[in-house]
């Protein structure tokens, strides 16, 4: 394996922040053996107004260039990675005419650019450079072959994000797809349905960071009379609050509790109304596995969509790493989990699947769900995705 690779990669996400990232967790790993330029998410001229406005948290200084744009981060597992954060961008996002919307992406691509090459010419990496697009195709089709990389992959890990740009965040996946020089994908579904674009389209499901949040695994259920169902994540347009609602309703005797961003505000507006029911705001990712460890249900109820059946989700092997039992919505063909998760078709499976996983809960349940959580750790996840890095180098380089 060749362990001196440049890699710069194009995210549609911060490094920073209160959920584990796929992307974040990949790159921090790659860069024990690499090295690695993560591109932060490109805030806009609207972020930077909002954030001087108190109203958000944009690295103002830094998306101005009052503070150094590119710095050296530590990641979790005790490797540096160089994050850059390129000048503020202006919104296009919202525009309907593809004219403004076309040449407002063409300006932000060209800034966007040549903010990263002089990052590369900085660290000496724009001579041999792999480019690694982390689910930021808006952008992608824009900035492919920018860099003078000898390998560009999409690094595809949703479906298209159709919620904000629509049917434009479709046809650039799309694009994107074809255009690179592999593809990959965090799920079988998204396999299967991009291979049309692309033939060199690979798997590298999500990990969890076991070490952490095994630490504060289960040894066996909770005691008690009461019993606590939690969900830790963001609370958004994924959410399937009647569902849930009914959880709720039917089930007057255990606590329900709710952490995460708010970002669909309908949802507390309809469940924060029932005594047995608590929201509380985020936490940072350390702080999750000891709240994990007083749950005796983790609960992923999202919607079955378009969008939500290209999901393989983050939180579930969180969940199975501290030994916590796992009741989903069926909006996914996931079968890896088929023998440690239960899948909910309807809101009555819902409700009956909550109540069998904490009335047959076991100490041997628990030990069969942390180990089969260990086997989905991200340093397994990363050496195969470096793995078809090269694959994918090695196939371009012979033709």
């Amino acid at each position: 394996m060749d362990n001196n690779k440049n890699i710069v990669c194009i995210s549609n996400t911060t490094w920073e922040g209160f959920y584990t990232k796929s992307t974040v967790q990949l790159m921090s790993l790659l860069a024990k053996t690499n090295k690695v330029l993560f591109v932060e998410y490109p805030f806009t001229i609207k972020d930077l107004i909002v954030s001087l406005l108190g109203k958000a948290n944009a690295p103002v200084s830094r998306m101005l260039g009052l503070k150094p744009r590119m710095v050296k981060k530590n990641s979790t597992f005790n490797t540096a990675v160089y994050q850059l954060i390129v000048p503020p961008m202006l919104p296009f996002a919202a525009f309907k005419q593809n004219g403004i919307y076309n040449l407002l992406l063409k300006i932000n691509s060209l800034i966007y650019a040549r903010s990263v090459r002089r990052a590369l010419k900085k660290l000496k990496m724009a001579d041999d450079t792999i480019c690694v697009n982390a689910y930021n195709s808006i952008y992608g089709t824009k900035l492919l072959g920018k860099f003078n990389e000898k390998l560009h992959v999409f690094y595809c890990y949703d479906g298209p994000d159709v919620l904000r740009y629509g049917q434009r965040a479709k046809t650039a996946d799309e694009k994107l797809a074809r255009d690179a020089d592999g593809l990959i994908v965090t799920s079988d579904f998204l396999a299967e349905t991009m291979k049309h674009l692309n033939p060199n389209v690979t798997v590298v499901k999500n990990g969890v960071d076991f070490k952490l949040f095994n630490v504060k695994a289960k040894k066996e259920p909770r005691s008690g009379k009461s019993k606590k169902v939690g969900y830790i994540g963001s609370i958004d347009h994924r959410f399937d609050k009647e569902t849930v609602e009914y959880a709720i309703q039917q089930l007057p005797e255990y606590e329900f509790e709710f952490v995460g961003d708010q970002m669909n505000k309908t949802v507390a507006d309809q469940l924060d109304k029932y005594p047995n029911v608590t929201f509380y705001p985020p936490v940072k990712a350390h702080e999750v596995p000891e709240l994990l460890q007083g749950c005796d249900v983790g609960l992923i109820p999202y919607l079955q969509t378009d969008y939500t059946k290209n999901i393989y989700p983050l939180k579930i092997n969180e969940y199975l790493s501290v030994g916590v039992p796992v009741v989903l919505t069926a909006f996914a063909d996931i079968p890896d989990f088929k023998d440690v998760a239960h899948f909910a078709k309807t809101k009555e499976e819902f409700l009956d699947a909550i109540v069998n996983e904490v009335e047959n809960d076991s100490p041997e349940r628990i030990k069969e769900r942390i180990e089969f959580a260990e086997k989905t750790s991200w340093e397994h996840r990363a050496v195969l995705f470096d793995e078809i890095l090269e694959s994918y180098l090695a196939e371009k380089e012979k033709n």
